[in-house]
């Protein structure tokens, strides 16, 4: 929200050091994203005087003028407005100004005669819509003063970042409070004098609220005889102050007011709401499946029942809370207006405003709670002003439907001595009790040490006592409270085994060269599917009520598809080696739960190379056997026990390379998968493959995990080595010949390592492979000789040739 500091300061005194008063927003809870000085918007626009006006020698409309703008010598301009003529002093854009929309005047030549400025119209300064000729200033105006110093816009304005629990602060009233609050100052709200009529609304306007869930409150005020036209400079200056365009007085005002008390408004054409015998009856209630409605935006929309809409008996003429109809659109033809003032339901009006991605400054305040407390007087207060600025009268008598009547009383306990222990700090409670006054609160002593406190209606978010804490903590200074070591008796802090099993995990991904990253837990509905996995073992996707758009419409119930978008966008910007891991939650819906159902995983990806390529080296792309590699050192750190990788056919696994994809097992339990990500998906994604890919169970690594290895004493007596090679066929894996060896060789076997694969269709014959290891020998009591060496290596290749069918290789 953008906050205009010479507005602000109409309802409290604002302090002079800006940059102090951003750093203590920012450390009492209102983050300030930026600051903005106006008036250099118009560096080079000036006010100018027509001392000469004659007509164009090669045009019939244009004029040929100089202009005095307080230089040594005026400047001719090329103009082609109307209503220039001599001797009157107008906006100059001076060579090297620039416009709204950046523009840039430049020196030029309009059909032969040289032109150094433009004379402006409002429009033309983004100061209006007037653009049916230059814009006349008063005779009293300065020539050569700066039209920012003239028109008296130089201001500050601070673009603030309000919390979602915190709809009081999208107002300049409220925010007053804020600063009232902040500051120990006395602020004051805006007040217009309402003139009635003694024409009555009775009888003219009925209101009927369907739902009061949807619609807690509504108020309607009838302006008529109004002049609709462009709105006066202050309240165009205001609007403009804060990034608002002006369209007209009476649109102008619903903005003003919007903006001021944080009240949307909508006006309607009176005449065009199916007026019965004179008379206008308007309905709050759902919109049917399959309505249409026209909106202000000119695109038909086809509404739900989840909508809520205004209508009269006949049809929808706006969205209640997000946008009007075009059919009963105010315009210059308007002479009576419809004033709606109304609180709408969060839900419903976020869900529709998402729905139809119409997100507007209405919406975003009907989303995060419109107070309906005072929302008559808010009518009254635009009454007036739309009054003020059109020349129209103000019927007498407000409709105003409230079906539930004001709400209950929040009543809260605040204990002194309670707060100032869990503060750490005895902070006065004569300051306690001006916090929570200056914040609207009502407060009363009950004795004993404990505050009555009267949560308003427009603090939605203090609920609790805790709440109460918490306000009064960030205005007393969280910079001011003293470090202290937390209480305790004797107690020792500790990690859990699963935070140290985490910490493991970070340091043993960390020494493989990946890097720690986080995703949304978000995602969209088609995840699974893109990336092509099979949903066994997945579970229903969890559904978002209220999703932000439609590619975060779900709970995750798989990493990867977070972590290849990740790899898209760094590849996207020319990062080619990418390595990252996250440990994260994944979800699942449970039938009749309410909540779904959470797991902890394990993910990573790796695209590229391990390092960039270099005069002398040129390091191979990332493949299966890398990602394999990192699981096997995950094992080896947590000492799972009996690992092994068993190969995942395209079926099981069809969101992997054929031949590139295996399953991680530990024992009996599956601890998760490895493998190249299948072109299909990872083009789904736009990642560019190769991109290797690993998912883990983290529950099972918990459970299979040992905080520490078996002791094996240092060798004391020499190994002995031997080397055998395999012919067997191709759909004998290594895991298969290393189970074999392993179970053959006994206790004096104690080390295989396969060194060797080879093909060769003429020597070993076809569909046959020759895998060559590397075997290790060892006693630990003596030292072998030869002969025992022979015998256990002998029985080994019987056996394994047994089991397998291999064929020992020369």
């Amino acid at each position: 929200m953008k906050v205009s500091l010479k507005w602000l300061s109409d309802y409290v005194d604002v302090p002079s050091d800006i940059k102090e008063f951003c750093d203590r927003l920012d450390l009492t809870g209102t983050g300030v994203e930026g600051v903005e000085t106006l008036g250099a918007t118009f560096d080079g626009v000036v006010v100018g005087y027509v001392e000469t006006c004659e007509e164009h020698p090669d045009s019939d409309h244009m004029h040929v003028v100089t202009v005095n703008v307080g230089g040594e010598e005026p400047v001719q301009i090329v103009c082609g407005a109307p209503n220039i003529a001599q001797g009157i002093k107008v906006p100059v854009a001076t060579v090297g100004a620039v416009l709204p929309g950046d523009f840039k005047i430049k020196k030029s030549k309009l059909r032969g005669v040289a032109s150094c400025g433009m004379c402006c119209s409002k429009r033309e300064l983004g100061l209006g819509t007037d653009h049916e000729g230059i814009w006349i200033l008063p005779e009293d105006a300065a020539v050569g003063t700066p039209i920012a110093e003239y028109l008296g816009l130089t201001d500050t304005v601070i673009d603030l970042e309000i919390t979602p629990n915190r709809p009081d602060c999208l107002s300049m009233v409220g925010f007053a409070r804020e600063v009232g609050a902040m500051y120990g100052l006395d602020w004051c709200e805006p007040a217009a004098q309402l003139e009635e009529s003694d024409e009555s609304i009775e009888g003219q306007v009925s209101v009927a609220i369907d739902d009061a869930e949807r619609c807690p409150r509504y108020t309607a005020r009838l302006i008529k005889g109004v002049k609709v036209g462009p709105s006066p400079d202050w309240l165009v200056e205001r609007l403009t102050a804060i990034g608002q365009r002006p369209i007209n007085n009476i649109v102008d005002v619903t903005n003003y007011v919007l903006f001021e008390l944080g009240q949307p408004l909508h006006t309607f054409d009176f005449d065009t709401l199916d007026l019965e015998d004179g008379a206008a009856h308007i309905i709050v209630r759902a919109a049917q499946d399959g309505e249409k409605l026209v909106t202000l935006d000119e695109a038909e929309r086809e509404l739900t029942g989840d909508m809520t809409v205004i209508a009269t008996p006949k049809r929808a003429v706006a969205l209640a809370g997000v946008m009007g109809g075009l059919d009963s659109e105010v315009t210059d033809a308007t002479v009576n207006v419809l004033l709606e003032t109304a609180a709408f339901s969060p839900a419903h009006t976020s869900r529709t405003s998402r729905n139809l991605g119409l997100i507007s400054e209405s919406s975003l305040r009907y989303e995060r709670r419109v107070d309906d407390m005072n929302v008559n007087q808010r009518a009254d207060y635009a009454a007036a002003l739309i009054s003020e600025v059109s020349g129209g009268t103000v019927c007498a008598g407000i409709v105003d439907e409230w079906p539930a009547g004001a709400p209950e009383e929040r009543v809260l306990a605040f204990r002194i001595e309670r707060f100032q222990k869990m503060m750490g700090e005895a902070i006065p409670v004569d300051f306690i009790v001006e916090c929570l006054e200056r914040l609207g609160c009502a407060v009363a002593d009950k004795g004993e040490g404990v505050l009555r406190v009267v949560a308003p209606t427009f603090r939605p978010d203090l609920e609790r006592e805790i709440d109460l804490y918490e306000e009064v903590l960030r205005l007393y200074g969280m910079d001011r409270i003293p470090s202290t070591l937390p209480a305790g008796r004797g107690r020792l802090g500790v990690r859990t085994p699963q935070q140290l099993m985490d910490a493991k995990l970070h340091a043993t991904l960390s020494a493989c060269g990946m890097n720690e990253t986080m995703t949304y837990s978000f995602a969209a509905a088609d995840d699974v599917e893109k990336l092509r996995m099979n949903e066994e073992g997945l579970g229903e996707a969890a559904e978002l009520i209220n999703p932000m758009n439609a590619e975060q419409s779900c709970m995750r119930r798989t990493i990867v598809p977070g972590l290849l978008r990740s790899v898209a966008y760094n590849q996207s910007r020319g990062v080619s080696n990418i390595q990252l891991y996250e440990i994260g939650t994944v979800f699942s819906a449970r039938e009749g739960a309410a909540q779904p159902k959470e797991r902890r995983k394990l993910a990573g990806v790796l695209a590229g190379a391990m390092g960039p390529v270099g005069w002398n080296n040129a390091p191979a792309a990332f493949d299966f056997f890398d990602g394999k590699g990192v699981l096997e050192s995950i094992a080896r750190e947590l000492a799972l026990p009996k690992v092994r990788f068993k190969a995942l056919s395209a079926e099981e696994a069809p969101h992997l390379q054929p031949g590139r994809a295996a399953q991680m097992l530990s024992g009996g339990d599956v601890v998760g998968w490895v493998g190249e990500i299948h072109p299909l998906a990872a083009d789904a994604f736009e990642a560019a493959a190769p991109v290797v890919a690993f998912e883990l169970d983290m529950a099972v690594l918990e459970r299979a995990a040992r905080p520490a290895r078996d002791y094996v004493d240092v060798p004391q007596f020499p190994a002995v080595a031997r080397d055998a090679a395999f012919v067997v066929d191709e759909s004998v894996t290594n895991e298969k010949l290393m189970q074999c060896m392993t179970s053959a060789g006994g206790k004096l076997l104690e080390g295989v390592q396969l060194f060797d694969v080879y093909r060769d269709e003429e020597r070993i014959g076809a569909g046959k492979k020759s895998m060559a290891y590397s075997l290790t020998y060892r006693a630990a009591d003596r030292t072998l000789t030869s002969e025992e060496v022979d015998k256990a290596h002998d029985r080994l290749v019987k056996k394994v040739s047994n089991a397998t069918g291999a064929e020992q290789r020369a």
